[in-house]
């Protein structure tokens, strides 16, 4: 899996004379060398990468998946139904149930985001996400890249553990 950060650490190469190695880094080689000998189409194609990189590490990692058989969150293709464990206290057992049963749908579930966000300090990871609103592994981290493309939630990394933490930067 390719990492944003060490592609725009190989894209800033190109200050040192090394144009391209972002791009070959993800598997991009064919345009990679043309970077590389044209200096990035003399420092254009460098400045317009600044925006492209996203989806270009994106859709590495997206293809990678695929070559191993796993889907974009990266449980098995062929995984039909996602079960959970839910815990009834007055009755002390435990009972198994699908997540399809209750899908909550898009607009519901990013309003349920916003509030486990809110919740927890105005920043959310996809774990405690999944724990707050009962929703599959895939659709919570589905919605918050759809809620980051869209601006309402920034993405980093926790300090300490380095888990992705996704900030909703209104709260």
């Amino acid at each position: 899996m390719n990492n944003l950060g060490t592609t725009y650490f190989f894209w800033f190469a190109c200050v040192f004379g090394f144009a391209g190695i972002h791009r070959i880094y993800n598997k991009k080689f064919f345009s990679g060398f043309l970077w590389m000998f044209t200096f990035g189409f003399l420092g254009i194609g460098q400045l317009i990468d600044l925006v492209l990189i996203p989806s270009m590490v994106d859709e590495h990692n997206i293809k990678l998946k695929q070559q191993l058989g796993l889907s974009e969150v990266g449980a098995p293709l062929e995984q039909q139904a996602i079960a959970t464990t839910v815990y009834e206290p007055q009755q002390h057992n435990q009972v198994m149930t699908t997540a399809a049963s209750s899908a909550p749908n898009r607009e519901e579930l990013m309003v349920q985001l916003l509030k486990a966000a809110h919740s927890r300090g105005g920043q959310i990871s996809v774990t405690q996400a999944v724990l707050d609103t009962g929703a599959s592994f895939a659709e919570v981290e589905a919605t918050l890249k759809e809620m980051v493309n869209n601006g309402y939630v920034s993405v980093d990394n926790h300090p300490v553990s380095g888990v992705v933490v996704y900030q909703f930067v209104e709260l």
